[in-house]
């Protein structure tokens, strides 16, 4: 499972979640920081990322479009780096069950 963390989210988290979420990347490190929600949602999509926000917006693109990609929504407001890596740590058997279950397009994870 790689992810692909949304601009709001550190790109210090593809460092310190890579034994657990290797190949994952952020928006920023993809030259990404202004661009849409659809080109985020397409890049995603064509290279095999689960989106991970802090977002309602693709809250909502993935209830109305589905999966891929998928998307998990933090609902933790502002976090630090630690908090949101320790609520990724925790909810990994969750965001694995959500991966592999095809109907599945949108998690929510609260702190």
């Amino acid at each position: 499972m790689k992810l692909l963390f949304d601009h709001n989210l550190s790109h210090k988290l593809c460092h310190r979640l890579a034994d657990v979420f290797p190949d994952s990347t952020q928006t920023g490190l993809l030259a990404f920081e202004t661009a849409t929600d659809d080109v985020v949602w397409q890049h995603a999509k064509t290279h095999g990322f689960m989106v991970v926000t802090l977002d309602k917006d693709f809250a909502d693109i993935a209830l109305q479009r589905g999966a891929p990609p998928k998307i998990v929504w933090l609902r933790c407001g502002n976090s630090t780096v630690a908090e949101v890596e320790r609520l990724l740590r925790l909810n990994f058997a969750e965001i694995e069950k959500f991966n592999s279950n095809p109907d599945a397009s949108l998690l929510e994870i609260w702190l």
